[in-house]
């Protein structure tokens, strides 16, 4: 079976799952997330388990498991380590369906998962700036979501069947990123609507993601290093990012202030094999209360453009008016409340990242075309900061609707804290006119770029190759010389194009344009003929009553 059959397999479990919430009448509830997501992670973490039992020893299937004695099974555990998560023999899911016919399954239903969550809290819960612990399972399921009573029972069953009779094999855990990145990204769509919310996109197209994690990595694959997102959203650059390196080589670090962001964000880890970073994933404010002030070798960011933070700009204990975090500033709070929605709280975030850079580390940021070219203020200060201390490595402009949430042209800029002295020049790459029109299923429409022209991007940054009206390398000087302008047009050059011709065909082509210039001139001359005509014939006396 191939990825596309398999990607078919559990796209089928995600509509069936989705087919029992709509029955219930939750469809498009906030109740029905929940369920979705949780029921699918039960789903997988159960099938994980049973696989890393087989890789162990090929006879553990789930009779012999069924069979073992508790020390022996203890002992499978302890071997397994943090391959798997830890489940009881009673709370697998053969197990439970074994079950469903008992009166008060969904209380069983939901003792199972309040079960595998408090077994697996060391590993899997999630930490908010508070120190509040965010468990892998709500405790209370189908209790809290399904608020008919006599619902309860029948959406239990449908969902322990639905799980049951869906087989992910061994050859599923070994389809990789891309194939999880589709499936994640495939059960999320209907949850991000709003575009995440006040806060975050859940969602950064995998296109995007792509470009960024291969130009960042280029051709080296670094060892224990620590990759970080400020605004980690569902933590899809991340992913992008881990696969390019390598998830057994990085440590990811996130923060978020949504909760639902954050446990996307695990969900995603679970799928990519780096529960191991779970513990580092916190929900919280990264602006007032960073929870990671350690130094970090990556950092892969979109962050939110515009939100209104008026309520705590003057917060002066964590949000001074200048520092070494925040070297270019804050941005001062309008004046007029329609205005302070629109306040540009990604320039904290751009300052916060190089702030939380290694000395020798690298980051991209997703940013709004106008910070390219802003002639003042904190754009120009940041701007100036990366250009003056030689880190900025180059920019990267998407087309417009890259991101079908918003119409907002985005570019991408490439910091690097490690460039060395002799690298005088930007690369900056203008891919606005690459892609082609799409229309997502909500009806909204989208710039979609092709796997050709991923890797052309990818491929002339990397390789410092200048492109007519594409890409250009440009030095520093050039650049401070343009009021630290970031935008790959103006410094295309400008190309003149020679035609030969004889000395007779030259007098010809002037002649002729001498012959059309004096018809304009005739014009030009009849018709202010008319209008001086025209004005002496207006009555200018007025209306008598």
């Amino acid at each position: 079976m191939d990825n596309t059959k398999y990607s078919s397999l559990v796209k089928q479990l995600v509509d069936d799952l989705k087919g029992i919430f709509t029955t219930a009448g939750l469809g498009g509830e906030p109740g029905e997330y929940k369920l979705l997501t949780q029921s699918f992670l039960y789903k997988f973490i159960n099938d994980k388990f049973l696989y890393e039992a087989k890789v162990f020893d090929v006879k553990n299937d789930y009779d012999t498991i069924m069979k073992m004695t508790d020390d022996d099974y203890e002992f499978l555990q302890m071997d397994l380590g943090n391959k798997s998560a830890k489940i009881k023999r009673e709370d697998l899911i053969e197990s439970l369906f074994n079950q469903q016919n008992e009166e008060g399954f969904s209380t069983l239903f939901d003792a199972t998962l309040n079960d595998i969550a408090v077994d697996n809290n060391d590993i899997y819960s999630v930490e908010t700036a508070g120190n509040t612990e965010v468990r892998l399972f709500d405790s209370n399921l189908i209790r809290d979501n399904i608020l008919d009573e006599a619902q309860k029972d029948i959406v239990a069953r449908a969902i322990i069947n639905k799980l049951s009779e869906t087989k992910f094999d061994e050859r599923i855990f070994a389809a990789g990123f891309d194939f999880f990145s589709t499936i994640f990204e495939y059960m999320i769509k209907d949850y991000n609507k709003d575009g995440g919310g006040k806060y975050a996109e859940y969602y950064t197209p995998h296109a995007v993601a792509k470009i960024i994690a291969q130009i960042l990595v280029g051709n080296d694959r670094p060892k224990n290093v620590r990759i970080y997102d400020p605004a980690a959203g569902s933590g899809s650059l991340l992913m992008s990012l881990a696969s390019q390196i390598g998830t057994d080589r990085v440590t990811v670090y996130s923060q978020d202030i949504s909760q639902k962001s954050s446990n996307l964000l695990r969900l995603n880890l679970i799928l990519n094999g780096l529960s191991h970073s779970i513990r580092n994933i916190v929900r919280g404010n990264t602006i007032l209360n960073n929870r990671h002030p350690e130094k970090m070798d990556f950092i892969v960011s979109n962050p939110p453009f515009k939100l209104d933070f008026s309520k705590w700009r003057d917060d002066v204990e964590f949000l001074p008016e200048y520092n070494d975090r925040f070297f270019a500033g804050v941005p001062k709070t309008p004046k007029t409340s329609k205005k302070k929605s629109a306040m540009a709280i990604y320039q904290l975030f751009i300052q916060h990242i190089i702030y939380s850079l290694k000395e020798n580390g690298k980051a991209a940021i997703v940013v709004p075309t106008g910070f390219l070219t802003a002639t003042t203020g904190i754009d120009k200060k940041i701007r100036q900061k990366l250009v003056n201390e030689n880190w900025l490595s180059g920019v990267v402009s998407m087309p417009s609707n890259i991101f079908a949430t918003t119409g907002t042209n985005v570019s991408v800029i490439f910091i690097d804290k490690a460039r060395l002295e002799d690298q005088k020049n930007v690369f900056l790459v203008d891919a606005s006119n690459l892609g082609s029109k799409v229309k997502e299923d909500n009806g909204t429409q989208k710039t979609a770029l092709s796997n050709t022209e991923e890797q052309q991007i990818i491929d002339s940054f990397i390789n410092k190759e200048e492109i007519d009206d594409f890409s250009v390398a440009v030095k520093l000087a050039d650049i401070k010389k343009r009021n630290y302008s970031l935008l790959a047009g103006q410094y295309f050059p400008v190309k003149i194009e020679y035609v030969e011709m004889t000395p007779e065909e030259f007098t010809k082509k002037i002649a002729t344009y001498q012959e059309e210039l004096d018809k304009l001139f005739d014009k030009g001359y009849n018709l202010q003929n008319n209008i001086r005509s025209t004005l002496r014939n207006i009555n200018y006396e007025k209306n008598k009553d």
